[in-house]
């Protein structure tokens, strides 16, 4: 499969580039990519959620009347769930959510998510490029090139300068990402994917090892 390169003015460069259809033309696997995301949120979690239990709960043991002969229900103890500012019954507790994927579930979930964003016309290659300054108006100038000013963007390349990360770092809906740090998330969640020229052997030769 065969798509143009742009340069970053957003003109075409007279150039092809040739993508792998084994990595950006399969079939998507819906199943691996749900996997995959799955994982990924789960492991965004901090798990540091806590609810007080009986025996956390602050409160007085004593209990507080008769066990009978009063003509209501037996009351053990004022930190019983049923009263206000009781127990929780059963209540969060930190946890881990963490869950292992293999590599190869994980390799089918992001080439799978590459294959939908070609599929979609959402993935564009750009030439190789590097900024002279760290401005933020460098990437705002890219980004309105490609009509993309304030929608999720994700920026792939081989190996990123400083002046792009510290350019692109104010911009909440821009991504910079390297090659070996791409995941099924962010290419899913970016609304436009762009790519540099050479980045696409490093993908293709991460996803056929």
């Amino acid at each position: 499969m065969e798509i143009k390169v742009f340069n970053i003015k957003g003109t075409e460069t007279g150039r092809n580039v040739i993508l792998d259809d084994t990595v950006f033309g399969i079939e998507p696997n819906d199943h691996a990519i749900y996997l995959d995301v799955k994982q990924h949120m789960a492991n965004q979690r901090q798990g540091t959620h806590a609810t007080l239990e009986k025996s956390t709960v602050s409160g007085s043991t004593k209990k507080l009347h008769k066990q009978k002969g009063t003509g209501g229900s037996r009351k053990g103890s004022i930190k019983s769930p049923l009263f206000r500012g009781g127990a929780r019954i059963f209540g969060p507790q930190p946890r881990d959510y963490n869950f292992k994927l293999n590599k190869k579930l994980k390799k089918l979930a992001r080439i799978s998510a590459l294959s939908y964003k070609v599929k979609e016309s959402n993935l564009v290659v750009l030439e190789d490029f590097i900024f002279d300054s760290p401005k933020t108006k460098n990437v705002s100038e890219l980004l309105k090139s490609f009509q993309l000013t304030g929608k999720k963007t994700l920026v792939v390349v081989n190996s990123p300068d400083s002046n792009l990360l510290l350019a692109a770092r104010n911009l909440k809906r821009v991504k910079i990402v390297r090659t070996a740090d791409l995941n099924t998330y962010e290419i899913l969640d970016a609304k436009q994917v762009l790519m540099t020229e050479s980045s696409i052997p490093e993908i293709v030769k991460i996803h056929q090892n």
